[in-house]
């Protein structure tokens, strides 16, 4: 998993939270969310016994749990042979490994689209700061 123990968020088995989630860090959900997650910049994965309900929005996603809800990633969608997910995904690219369910429509935008995301990602304060010329 590409989680940064550094620079990175855990929400652990336990874990049952409901609202909006919004960070400048990876995320590594392995208990339950219920709403919406805006990582713009970041890595959102969900675990092998995660479950989340959301309108998710992060630079990559990858999924080893169960995920209900639409997913907008500015680079890629990775659903692992372990995952669930029933929703519609945007994205640049996406990955669907042998046994994992899907169930929705899938948008593939291309560089000019990936461009403007960023930019309206960057200017409604989803991004950093830095520039992305």
């Amino acid at each position: 998993m590409p989680i940064n123990a550094t620079n990175s968020t855990v929400l652990g088995r336990s874990v049952v939270l409901h609202g909006e989630l919004t960070g400048n860090e990876d995320l590594l959900v392995e208990g339950q969310f219920d709403g919406s997650i805006h990582v713009q910049e970041h890595c959102l994965t969900v675990g092998a016994g995660g479950q989340v309900k959301a309108e998710i929005h992060a630079r990559q996603v990858i999924v080893h749990g169960k995920v209900t809800g639409n997913i907008t990633a500015l680079e890629k969608v990775e659903i692992r042979k372990t995952g669930h997910v029933l929703g519609d995904l945007t994205t640049a690219g996406i990955a669907i490994e042998d046994g994992a369910y899907f169930k929705g429509s899938i948008e593939i935008q291309r560089e000019e689209s990936l461009a403007t995301a960023r930019a309206a990602a960057a200017s409604s304060g989803g991004g950093d700061g830095s520039s992305l010329g």
